[in-house]
């Protein structure tokens, strides 16, 4: 019998010990929301950290079981990344047998230079730069690695600090750039299922490689202060008393879209 290369193994954890928390989901929210259809061009985004890697293996396992044709690319926005950082996203990519495109931009660069609402013109920048990219090779969609926590947590964000209500909405067509929709099939699965998939596997990811936040370490160990991390420990004290508390605000989301 023919040994299983280390990528294979992570695979096979997807499909066996965590097809529950894991593969089913994901499966689940494909087929729910529509999000691929024949005939499309994906591009794939990843940042280096857990969700979009663990989002990739999901995209080739799916490409090689589909039942109709679709293509994949696998793209990795450079913003301005240290050397250690970096190094890290190419090493993780190569370990795991995805064959990533790389590419620059000098987000970094600019949102150091404002002092009003760098987070958001980071992520307005992001998401620009990769739907440009992603129509450059041909694609028509681009994936993210959202999954259903960050789905609660936004939502309960907005609420409390924003006084509004906001729904991460499992598919988007863009407004900038036509003909484009971004996707995220991973929108049914929940960060802890993650979590247990990395420590099972031994993996190491970047967490946040942000040159403006004093509180993120160059690996993935947890940490920060931001409102997300203000939101992601209530909702750790909330689970204490019920487990199924993210679960339960999700609900309430998917029931309105």
């Amino acid at each position: 019998m023919k040994e299983l290369t280390f990528s294979e193994k992570v695979e096979r954890s997807i499909h066996k010990k965590y097809r529950k928390g894991i593969w089913r989901p994901f499966i689940e929210g494909i087929k729910t929301y529509e999000l691929i259809r024949e005939g499309d061009s994906i591009a794939v985004c990843v940042s280096g950290g857990k969700d979009s890697m663990l989002l990739a293996k999901l995209m080739q396992a799916l490409h090689r079981f589909s039942d109709f044709p679709f293509e994949l690319r696998f793209m990795v926005m450079n913003p301005g990344y240290n050397e250690i950082n970096l190094q890290k996203v190419i090493a993780n990519a190569e370990l795991l047998e995805i064959p990533i495109t790389v590419f620059d931009s000098d987000i970094f660069e600019v949102v150091q230079k404002t002092d009003r609402s760098p987070c958001y013109l980071c992520a307005r920048m992001r998401r620009g730069h990769l739907y440009s990219h992603a129509q450059k090779l041909g694609c028509n969609k681009i994936a993210l690695g959202h999954h259903l926590s960050d789905v609660a947590e936004t939502t309960l964000m907005g609420m409390l600090f924003g006084g509004q209500y906001q729904v991460m909405r499992p598919k988007l067509d863009s407004q900038n750039f036509p003909g484009m929709e971004l996707i995220r099939p991973m929108y049914n699965i929940e960060e802890d299922s993650i979590l247990a998939w990395q420590r099972y596997n031994g993996l190491s990811f970047i967490q946040c490689a942000c040159p403006l936040s004093e509180n993120c370490n160059i690996f993935d160990a947890g940490g920060g202060t931001s409102k997300r991390q203000e939101v992601k420990a209530l909702l750790r004290q909330l689970k204490r008393d019920n487990k199924d508390v993210e679960r339960s605000v999700f609900k309430s989301i998917v029931t309105k879209l």
